[in-house]
């Protein structure tokens, strides 16, 4: 009965439709013909009501206004009255039925089904908690009663038992706040991944942009005999690995990237960066370590993680412009939450004495391009960085931080064992690449295509070109090029899916797979002879990826 849904729309066919929608959601409706019927069906329980507002005109409501009134204190029956559009500014008897309703929502129709649907789960679950009230004001007042019926000699249960429930409200309090803790990071991990994927999306387009700018103006610098030309032409190859740079960062972000994971020692990483946190830092900010053991090992890019830690330490110098302390310990911990997946951690714990961050601000700092510095003064990717690399190598990132009592930023990156490093190739591939090659090129970008052909022609190579994969097959079978390089991200079929269509043509075809959404892993692949390419690439890269790929 707590859950039933009555319904009082007596013109046309407003109660049949508002039921049918209700239907598909399992919900137990009662169309009521009148404003008595409904008390009536009020009196035996609902969980809400819906009321077409011209159902109350016709002055035959005094019965439902009569029985709200009497509502008990624990009710506050929630009801969800349907406007007409038509209706503009109300009367004054309108909005006195308004005020007699109480708990009211209005909805203005038309309205869509989904409107509906939240609004009447949304009333629902406000009247199931009203029951639960009543149902613990209930529990309460029997507790109270048999207490009161208890004599002198009984003094010392009733404690015993008052101590029994404090602890166990105590318990209870502890799991929600606990159970509100985890909710918290898992609602800000669902939007950090949504974000990621909108960040990736448009690094991956950029690149292709900032290759095409960044190759032809080495081209030009390559070919032009004028020395001022060849300055505009190194001004804009300058610019453009500043926005390579920028879209690194947000692909790091968006864990689109393709980061070079392999089995690292924290303490050897943190140890080597000592003397550049300290100059990054200043003379006037005091700076330790601190490591649990002598070794402790996770997988990660250590790139990447020596660019994350350096980030903490410039955004805590920053933070202390009148100097103070800035400590970075490293320990190994259990998973904390079901944030994170079972096991040991290794945990780099990055704290200051800084100024802290108010707590309306630090729930968004690990959003991209989020930033409190002055225009100029931070692209906003620091700290969302951080998060993108810790979430590649399996962890998460976390941030505690109060107003004017310093910040402490924690990477959490999943324990491995030792491995012994590997031994140094004991040749250069390059220089095995010789002779006079023939190289397809596949790319549906018809700008970045002509870039590549271009360049490589420039190489001394022999270039033949198709705008997707398909016509590359076609081509494949009539070119019999030394070399294919596919773009990854085309429509149709996609950069793996033209390899592997021409491995079944050419099963020992070199291949260059290139992409600027940095989302592929070539080990994953079951394919040989795949080499990989990542945009936006200089024109020296591109010649040393061919030679390489030739002989892979």
């Amino acid at each position: 009965m707590e859950q039933r849904v009555l319904i009082l729309a007596p013109f046309g066919r407003d109660a049949e439709v508002i039921a049918a929608v209700l239907h598909n959601d399992a919900r137990a409706c009662v169309t009521c013909d009148d404003a008595d019927a409904l008390t009536t069906e009020l009196d035996v329980g609902a969980g809400t009501a819906l009321l077409t507002e011209e159902a109350l005109a016709n002055g035959h409501s005094a019965g439902l206004f009569a029985w709200l009134a009497r509502q008990p204190a624990w009710s506050d029956f929630p009801i969800i009255l349907l406007a007409a559009r038509s209706i503009g500014h109300r009367s004054t008897r309108g909005l006195e039925v308004l005020e007699r309703l109480g708990n009211v929502v209005v909805l203005e129709r038309p309205l869509n089904s989904e409107t509906l649907r939240r609004a009447v789960a949304s009333s629902l679950r406000a009247r199931g908690r009203q029951y639960e009230s009543r149902r613990l004001l209930a529990e309460r007042i029997e507790a109270q009663d048999a207490l009161e019926q208890l004599n002198d000699s009984l003094e010392s249960r009733i404690a015993e038992r008052t101590h029994e429930l404090a602890s166990a409200n105590d318990r209870l309090m502890a799991e929600i706040h606990e159970r509100a803790k985890v909710q918290a990071v898992l609602v800000q991990s669902q939007k950090m991944e949504a974000l990621g994927q909108l960040t990736g999306g448009i690094a991956h387009d950029f690149n292709n942009l900032l290759n095409v700018i960044m190759v032809n103006a080495e081209l030009i610098a390559r070919v032009s005999g004028d020395e001022r030309l060849r300055g505009m032409a190194a001004t804009v190859k300058r610019a453009t690995e500043r926005g390579a740079k920028l879209t690194g960062q947000l692909l790091t972000f968006s864990r689109n990237s393709n980061p070079d994971l392999k089995v690292i020692d924290v303490v050897a990483l943190l140890q080597g960066m000592r003397d550049i946190i300290a100059v990054s830092l200043g003379s006037g900010i005091r700076y330790d370590n601190d490591f649990e053991r002598n070794e402790m090992w996770t997988q990660a890019d250590a790139n990447q993680l020596e660019l994350a830690v350096l980030n903490l330490a410039i955004n805590a110098r920053d933070a202390m412009p009148a100097g103070g302390r800035l400590d970075i310990h490293v320990t190994q911990r259990d998973a904390p939450d079901q944030t994170l997946k079972d096991g040991r951690y290794v945990v780099i714990e990055v704290a200051d004495t800084g100024e802290g961050i108010p707590p309306d601000i630090v729930s968004r700092v690990f959003d991209p391009f989020f930033t409190t510095k002055p225009v100029g003064k931070g692209t906003g990717l620091g700290l969302s960085q951080v998060y993108g690399i810790a979430r590649q190598a399996g962890g998460a990132a976390r941030i505690f931080s109060e107003a004017g009592a310093g910040t402490t930023v924690q990477i959490w990156l999943p324990m491995r064992e030792r491995v012994a490093a590997h031994g140094k190739a004991e040749s250069d591939a390059e220089a095995f690449a010789v002779g006079d090659k023939r190289v397809l090129v596949v790319e549906d970008d018809s700008e970045v295509r002509a870039m590549l052909v271009e360049s490589l022609r420039m190489l001394g190579y022999t270039v033949t070109e198709a705008p997707d994969g398909q016509a590359g097959l076609d081509r494949l079978i009539d070119d019999h090029p030394d070399l294919l390089m596919v773009d990854f991200a085309m429509p149709g079929m996609n950069g793996i899916d033209v390899i592997a269509a021409a491995r079944k043509l050419r099963a020992d075809l070199p291949v260059i797979l290139a992409t600027g959404y940095a989302d592929v892993n070539i080990s994953d692949l079951a394919v040989k002879h795949c080499t990989f390419l990542r945009k936006p690439f200089q024109l020296d890269d591109l010649a040393r990826t061919v030679r390489i790929g030739l002989v892979a």
